[in-house]
């Protein structure tokens, strides 16, 4: 029988509509069918939720560590000290650091392998901010936790069905967006998203669409040369190193024209430049996943939402679908592992006197 993944799930903002989506989710008792999952929160914020909003009562399974996680239940890991006040709809410095003592412990029990994978429920970046919380986003801290110092980094995909948007940058002022872009930094996300694409999505040979930075794709140096000086070189760098890279594209007419539909991926040069469109077509069912990370961690698409934060109108549809979308890479991942793990090793092969070898030493794909 297949051992059930230990999700760990962070209770973000503690503020906003985090605690309903968890909750609504859980009220389906079938959720534990698929995974044994770990709350990091607060039982009393929960249960403060469920009283004030009459949420559908989710009975917690109180835990320690995850190594005590019960099979079938919603188990909880207390992560907040003494008593917190719970103000909806407002960015607290309360809020902020309960949102971090949970994603603290979660990562290291990550860290440790006693999880097997991380949810996290939306957070406000300007209450977590903090000396311990030095970072934009979850995407940052992540990165700076989990993966190693020779690394490529991490990469920023949102997900819906076959639609795959990545960000080349992230969390950063528009107007320093050109100053960040480099060839090099445009390859190396690439190649991560080429990666990805086939570890986590099983997509064999991804076919990955690029979007210019200026309107028209910088009309032919008129409107920016980032195109011709940055974009185009980082597409055909890569395309040496075994990715199929196409453009770049004015983001317009592509996303105008369903263009996006023709590639297994698309990357764009900053956040509202992929998140604008990606979310006009799948806000309720978007999925936010961080490649290029030791461990699979999704989160839903949206915020905190306190425009509607202790009114019972969050739909839980994009956290779920964050759950889903976890579970099915995680075991994309474990499969794609399993099926690489002993290559056959190649060889120079001799076709005969005519003195002509087929050199199969080089890889048809990148490997991840």
């Amino acid at each position: 029988m297949e051992k059930k993944i230990k999700v760990g799930i962070t209770h973000g903002d503690i503020n906003g509509v985090s605690y309903e989506l968890i909750l609504k989710t859980f009220a389906d008792e079938r959720i534990t069918e698929l995974c044994t999952p770990i709350i990091y929160g607060s039982l009393k914020i929960a249960t403060y939720y469920q009283k004030a909003m009459e949420l559908p009562t989710v009975s917690f399974k109180m835990i320690r560590t995850p190594a005590e996680a019960f099979d079938g239940k919603v188990n909880l890991i207390n992560c907040i000290d003494g008593e917190i006040k719970v103000e909806l709809a407002k960015s607290t410095p309360e809020s902020g650091k309960a949102s971090f003592q949970a994603l603290e412990k979660a990562v290291m029990d990550i860290k440790n392998g006693t999880i097997d994978a991380l949810l996290t429920a939306p957070i406000n970046k300007h209450a977590i901010w903090s000396d311990a919380f030095r970072f934009p986003g979850h995407t940052e801290y992540l990165e700076s936790h989990l993966c190693k110092s020779d690394s490529a980094g991490s990469l920023m995909i949102l997900v819906h069905d076959s639609l795959r948007v990545a960000l080349v940058t992230g969390h950063i002022p528009l107007t320093d967006v050109a100053s960040h872009l480099t060839k090099q930094l445009l390859t190396e996300k690439l190649l991560i998203f080429n990666a990805s694409l086939r570890q986590d999505f099983c997509i064999i040979k991804p076919r990955i669409a690029v979007l210019s930075l200026n309107p028209h794709a910088g009309d032919n140096g008129l409107l920016g040369k980032e195109e011709s000086e940055i974009i185009e070189p980082a597409i055909l760098d890569a395309e040496k190193q075994g990715v199929m890279a196409f453009g770049p594209y004015p983001p317009d007419g592509f996303f105008g024209s369903e263009t996006y539909r023709k590639y297994d991926g698309v990357l764009a040069m900053y956040h509202d430049q992929g998140l604008t469109p990606f979310k006009t077509l799948a806000m309720e069912n978007g999925v936010n996943f961080t490649a290029g990370l030791p461990v699979v961690r999704t989160s839903p698409a949206h915020g905190t939402a306190y425009d509607i934060a202790g009114q019972n109108k969050a739909s839980e549809v994009s956290f779920r679908q964050a759950l889903y979308a976890l579970l099915d890479i995680y075991r994309n991942r474990a499969r794609y592992r399993h099926m690489t793990r002993n290559p056959l090793q190649k060889h120079y092969v001799d076709r005969g006197g005519d003195n002509v070898k087929l050199d199969l030493t080089k890889e048809d794909y990148l490997s991840v």
